[in-house]
């Protein structure tokens, strides 16, 4: 299927999340992966709504399978931080938060002096 479908299935998940129908959010995240497995949002709305409907250790596996596929995201090591911290798993919470500090730090050391601004 296309990204159109999967950024369209997205936005109604995320809008079935803003009112307050986890469960519902988790099945139209779920259809919007499976229209597009690499449309990423789909994959962080998924583990908000999972962690939302108490299912905190699917929510977990779902963010351990973003950072298998977005290894170098700090957004994705964000997400699963706040899983495991929410499922009361603080030390590997920690250490997913650290591993996202250090990848905004590589990120930030290798973009360019003043981001996109001419000196």
């Amino acid at each position: 299927m296309s990204l159109n479908n999967a950024e369209t299935l997205s936005q109604r998940g995320l809008d079935q999340l803003a009112e307050g129908s986890a469960a519902e959010a988790i099945q139209t995240f779920r259809a919007a992966i499976a229209a597009d497995s690499n449309y990423f949002e789909a994959h962080h709305g998924l583990i908000r709504a999972l962690r939302d409907a108490g299912r905190l250790e699917q929510s977990i596996a779902a963010a351990l399978a973003l950072t298998a596929l977005t290894p170098s995201d700090p957004l994705a090591h964000t997400a699963l931080s706040i899983s495991l911290h929410q499922a009361g798993h603080i030390s590997e919470a920690e250490a997913a938060a650290a591993r996202a500090r250090i990848l905004e730090w590589k990120a930030q050391l290798q973009s360019p002096v003043g981001g996109d601004v001419p000196l």
